[in-house]
């Protein structure tokens, strides 16, 4: 369900695959979380930097309480409510709600802290879900978010692509799509949040081939749910092309195969009078060739006092 106050939005994923599959995996999903843990712990590292309490926190896509645990030790968050998708993955205890990332259902101004573990890049209305996120933070509220970049399988995706067009003459969409760095840096801006910052890191996993790969994909809920995905399973030959061109292109020397996660972490924080404000052009009260030591001169002359042309 889109955010309403949305124009029209792109439907590129589909969100009753996204929350049918995390119902699936959420009983045998701690074998499979080691990625998000991962995550969860630097984000829980980023929190820790900051040197404030948080009365109220809402995590989106919560699953089994990976952060909640992550943050426990902390002591920076007083109450933690749990959103996610599946109820199957909010069902064991605690303050948890499910919920639409696309359609949040709290109130303005509900939150001190919202915080998302590898769940907003399956939403289809992402500046939509940014521009709600913004409104439950209460004035100086943070956002502090992981999501999943568009490099990410980037092996698995060649992979399948060279396979499917040498048995079938032609590629269909098998992996997601994923933001870059620098949309999600701008979309952070567009939601209207101070103080906006992106990154990204890398996280490689190494596999034994591409099947195993791929079970745990299935494993953490995370297979293509993509709308226009080709019906029915993937064709044995296909299959099996794609698992040797991927060892073809990218085996080490004992015969692993990378996959690529990369990590985009977004931060930003609902406006308040008491933050820090950019000067305005022509305000700075100093000048910069004061600053570097060196003589100021107007656009066009040279070192020795001369005009270019």
């Amino acid at each position: 369900m889109a955010n309403r106050d949305s124009p029209a939005v792109a439907r590129i994923f589909d969100r009753r695959t996204v929350r049918r599959r995390r119902d699936r995996t959420a009983s045998r999903f701690p074998e499979y979380d080691f990625l998000f843990r991962e995550v969860a712990d630097r984000l829980a590292d980023r929190l820790a930097d900051i040197t404030r309490s948080f009365a109220t926190a809402i995590e989106l896509g919560s699953r089994n309480g990976i952060v909640r645990r992550a943050v426990a030790g902390l002591g920076r968050i007083d109450r933690l409510v749990e959103a996610d998708l599946s109820a199957a993955m909010v069902a064991d205890g605690g303050l948890a709600v499910v919920a639409d990332e696309e359609c949040l259902p709290f109130a303005p101004a509900a939150a001190d802290l919202v915080l998302s573990n590898l769940s907003l890049h399956w939403v289809n209305d992402l500046p939509g879900t940014l521009v709600q996120i913004r409104r439950i933070l209460r004035p100086d509220g943070l956002f502090l978010a992981a999501m999943l970049g568009g490099d990410t399988l980037r092996e698995l995706r060649r992979a399948l692509i060279e396979a499917e067009e040498a048995t079938s003459g032609g590629a269909a969409p098998r992996v997601s799509p994923f933001a870059g760095l620098a949309d999600a840096a701008a979309l952070l801006q567009r939601a209207g949040f101070a103080l906006p910052v992106a990154d990204t890191d890398t996280i490689t996993v190494t596999y034994a081939d591409a099947l195993s790969l791929m079970r745990d994909l299935r494993g953490m809920g995370e297979t293509n749910a993509i709308l226009a995905r080709p019906g029915g399973f993937t064709r044995r030959t296909t299959l099996l092309e794609a698992t040797a061109r991927y060892v073809e292109l990218y085996a080490d020397e004992q015969g692993r195969i990378p996959a690529t996660f990369q990590i985009l972490y977004l931060a930003g924080w609902a406006p308040h009078e008491s933050q820090q404000r950019p000067l305005a052009p022509g305000s700075a009260d100093k000048r910069l060739a004061d600053a570097l030591g060196t003589q100021e001169r107007s656009a066009g002359e040279t070192a020795g006092g001369r005009r270019k042309g």
